[in-house]
Order: structure tokens, then C-alpha cells, then sequence
């Protein structure tokens, strides 16, 4: 199991939503992480699946892993 920085960011990664079964099309889900490359980014609800890759935690500032160490 993935340890996240902070409360709030293990909530939204970990948001599940009864009306969405996709993440990408719930507007109150807004973080992604990829366990493969240890990243996280912010779900661009585009009606894809794209995200823009973030480097520090929008809520404690903590530097993130970026999955390419």
C-alpha cells in the first residue's frame, strides 16, 4: 500500500465515486497516481484520460516522486 504525503491527498487518490466506475469522467475526483511510475497529476477532464504531472502536493507542498528517478 502506497503512502501518500497527507490526508488530503490519500482522500483524493483514493476518492471512489458511485456515479463515475471511471475516475477520469467524476468532476470530484482531481488526482491521479500511477503506482507503476510513482507519479501523481491532475486529472484534465478533457472526456480522455490525460493528466499533467505534478511535483509537489497542492495541499501540504510536499515534494512528490515524479517517476523518473
Amino acid at each position: 500500500m502506497t503512502k501518500h504525503c497527507c490526508e488530503m491527498m490519500r482522500s483524493n487518490v483514493e476518492n471512489i465515486c458511485d456515479m463515475h466506475p471511471d475516475r477520469f469522467d467524476c468532476p470530484d475526483c482531481l488526482i491521479y497516481y500511477s503506482e507503476n511510475r510513482d507519479s501523481y497529476g491532475l486529472i484534465i477532464h478533457d472526456g480522455g484520460h490525460s493528466v499533467i504531472t505534478i511535483s509537489y502536493c497542492p495541499w501540504c507542498a510536499t515534494k512528490l516522486p515524479n517517476g523518473l528517478d
